[in-house]
């Protein structure tokens, strides 16, 4: 059974850094795409970036090029690194697994099966 944990999460100011990791467990054999996504109140969850097994990536616009996603295979870790934080990043942030027979960094809620339990992002302005 596949199990994700975050962590990492926390009170910044406007401006600030924060990395999440999110540790795996449970999985066999090949590597799963992974993304990690995010909802504050009153509004759908969404996703923020996602990484093939082969390294592809994708980001949401609203935060390319302010956030980089990473894995350590060897550690069975994902990453989110999130630099010049805003106070619109607030949210609880969830990281995710794909099932295995696909390939592409989606976006998308619904293409992924297995979550975490999320860790709460608050920037302060």
């Amino acid at each position: 059974r596949v199990r994700l944990v975050e962590s990492g999460g926390g009170s910044v100011r406007s401006g600030g850094s924060l990395r999440l990791s999110c540790v795996a467990s449970g999985f066999t054999g090949s590597r799963n795409v992974m993304g990690w996504f995010r909802q504050s109140p009153g509004k759908e969850r969404e996703g923020v970036a996602a990484v093939a097994p082969d390294g592809r990536t994708n980001y949401d616009d609203s935060v390319e090029g302010r956030f980089i996603i990473s894995q350590d295979n060897a550690e069975n870790t994902l990453y989110l690194q999130m630099n010049s934080l805003k106070p619109e990043d607030t949210a609880m942030y969830y990281c995710a697994s794909r099932s295995l027979e696909y390939y592409n960094p989606s976006l998308y809620t619904t293409d992924y099966s297995q979550w975490g339990q999320g860790t709460q992002v608050t920037v302060a302005s």
